[in-house]
């Protein structure tokens, strides 16, 4: 995929992916979490809430498509990381969310861990802590739709739908149809822009 940003105007903020984009980039991870698992055996996809486990969900879909034997719910789950965040006092208050494990577990399994965008890698320090209190995998890895940079610890992911540089002033919103009535995009908004920061 191209790394250049190219946008269009939208409220108060530019849309940076639109629909389409976020479908060649979810194809685009799941056949390169096939490659380098060199097929679906022994995989478990963990969303985290909100948005990362509806893109989960479309990825073991995706993965189901180009395996056959695969059966979507068979390896995907829902990780809820709230309980595990370092930062929990300077966090809007938030409501757990279930935390949902494929029948098979994830004792010797290799993990994704799935979410919307990586920032700071609090969130994903927190779910490494949640994985590892449910069972041992085999591995760890992790897929996100964006990758704004400004990290705060040594995490980086194994799997990116795109690379968007961005001022720590700006927020990135991703809105999915699941969620966001019918909606998917990814916009990028000033300071002034409505929505939580991401």
């Amino acid at each position: 995929m191209n790394n250049s940003v190219q946008s269009t105007q939208a409220g108060n903020g530019r849309v940076v992916l639109s629909g389409a984009d976020i479908d060649r980039a979810l194809t685009r991870i799941a056949h390169e979490i096939l490659e380098a698992n060199r097929g679906a055996e022994q995989l478990v996809l963990l969303g985290i809430p909100r948005r990362g486990f509806p893109l989960a969900r479309r990825l073991a879909e995706k993965i189901a498509l180009a395996e056959p034997k695969v059966t979507p719910s068979e390896i995907l789950g829902q990780l809820d990381v709230t309980m595990f965040r370092d930062d929990l006092a300077h966090q809007p208050t938030r409501a757990p969310q279930r935390t949902e494990l494929p029948a098979s577990g994830i004792d010797h399994r290799v993990v994704v861990l799935v979410d919307d965008v990586l920032y700071s890698g609090r969130t994903i320090r927190a779910a490494l802590d949640a994985v590892v209190d449910l069972g041992r995998p085999k591995f760890i890895r992790l897929a996100v739709l964006v990758d704004r940079g400004h990290r705060e610890l040594p995490i980086r992911a194994d799997y990116v739908g795109k690379n968007l540089p961005t001022s720590s002033s700006e927020r990135v919103r991703v809105q999915l149809a699941e969620i966001d009535d019918g909606v998917d995009q990814v916009m990028i908004e000033g300071p002034s822009g409505e929505g939580d920061p991401v």
